[in-house]
């Protein structure tokens, strides 16, 4: 199994642990890399963002571990940026001004185009549903492909390294307004990932929807990973971990699952450089 993960929330966001906790169980575990992501400030009163205060203590806790376990394993050192149009920071800005090893993409928070008001598609279920009834008039199709649209804008103005979980927009549905088979949700998949091929983004198979019971399949699904191997999209796995346990959770399963589908390596870091590693054989 590789063992490496660049999603990880600690304590400084809405992570459970002080970065040592995870960075000694990924010892333990015989990882070769951990990358810490916590979610990046934004100009929006949340509870699991960094406050803009906090920011310069988490890199420099990140960057002592870096170097008080040097030669046990790779720490390093990201945010995971929200795209917001008109309202978040530039991914190039944080990732020149803190010194990131890669930028790491989401959508969480989607604007609607013609107001300010934002529809948060992840935490409870309620959020979902208050926002799409409030804000789009419960018109899901206007919903997700408002998310899309988003989401292809950030892929192409911030160039993420790594685009995180770009099908978050099916878990708190959880099958209800929208099928995933439905050709209108496909389209749009497939618009996105026309998008990801140009591009030099990593995308992200997360496993937490799984291991979380939060959804029953990864991000992105194995449909949409057949769509990926035949367009030679890379991948990486990570667990977006919340508590140090979590750090490699589902992944062995995650490998499987690609080999099954045809892919033969994932993207890791390894010396700050992007390079393929071979999934190994059962």
């Amino acid at each position: 199994m590789i063992l490496t993960n660049y999603h990880t929330h600690t304590y400084f966001c809405d992570g459970s642990s002080e970065p040592e906790k995870y960075v000694l169980e990924a010892i333990r575990k015989n990882f070769t890399a951990l990358g810490f992501s916590a979610h990046a400030p934004l100009p929006l009163d949340t509870t699991w963002n960094l406050a803009q205060a906090d920011i310069e203590p988490y890199c420099s806790e990140i960057l002592q571990l870096r170097e008080k376990y040097k030669g046990q394993i790779e720490i390093y050192l990201s945010l995971e940026n929200d795209y917001i149009p008109g309202m978040s920071e530039a991914f190039d800005f944080f990732k020149k001004q803190y010194k990131l090893d890669y930028t790491l993409g989401a959508v969480h928070l989607v604007k609607d185009p013609e107001r300010n008001e934002i529809w948060f598609i992840d935490g409870p279920v309620s959020n979902y549903d208050n926002g799409l009834k409030k804000i789009f008039k419960n018109d899901i199709h206007f919903a997700v492909e408002t998310y899309f649209a988003q989401l292809n804008e950030m892929i192409i103005t911030q160039k993420p390294d790594i685009i995180a979980h770009f099908d978050k927009v099916k878990m708190n549905n959880q099958h209800r307004y929208f099928q995933e088979s439905e050709p209108w949700y496909k389209e749009l998949l497939s618009n996105t990932l026309e998008i990801i091929a140009q591009s030099k983004s990593i995308v992200e198979v997360n496993t937490r929807g799984v291991y979380t019971g939060k959804y029953d399949g990864l991000y992105p699904g194995e449909e949409v990973l057949r769509q990926m191997l035949d367009m030679n999209i890379p991948v990486t796995i990570s667990s977006d971990a919340h508590k140090p346990a979590d750090i490699n959770s589902y992944f062995a399963e995650t490998e499987k699952i690609l080999k099954r589908i045809g892919y033969a390596s994932i993207k890791i870091l390894k010396n700050n450089m992007w390079m393929d590693r071979e999934l190994c054989c059962d």
